[in-house]
């Protein structure tokens, strides 16, 4: 008897486990397209993207499901070359995924790295492609 709950707990806590992961991938994903579309609305009414996420005063402090804040940096308009550079993510092939602004969780870990090809961002949950994908950076 004994046994038999071992063997079901086996398959059960690795499944159970992995739900709730996917579970908070998913939310993740909804919140940035939500902070997405608040960010856009805000360029369309004030000309500019957003400095920083609390500039939009109509979402608040929103962290994702790990418990960590959201990241935002600001690209359009921003200087990509000199003293006063900004880093965007890079991709791949290290090309800047976003022209416009980053917006992503760092997801799980808490860790991430500018390069979606470091270990620490490959459970980030990202905006990439300008809007065009948005999800976990090992399925970029």
């Amino acid at each position: 008897m004994i046994a038999i709950i071992g063997t079901l707990s086996a398959i059960a806590v690795p499944n159970y486990l992995k739900y709730r992961y996917n579970s908070k991938v998913v939310l993740a994903i909804t919140d940035i397209r939500m902070i997405e579309k608040q960010i856009v609305l805000f360029a369309g009414e004030n000309g500019q993207y957003p400095d920083s996420l609390s500039d939009l005063t109509t979402i608040g402090v929103v962290n994702e499901p790990w418990g960590n804040p959201y990241q935002y940096l600001k690209i359009d308009g921003e200087k990509l070359t000199g003293p006063d550079k900004i880093d965007p993510r890079k991709d791949h092939g290290t090309h800047p995924v976003n022209s416009d602004f980053d917006l992503y969780g760092m997801g799980e870990d808490g860790k991430s790295k500018l390069a979606f090809t470091a270990a620490d961002s490959q459970d980030d949950i990202v905006r990439a492609n300008d809007g065009g994908y948005l999800g976990l950076v090992s399925n970029y």
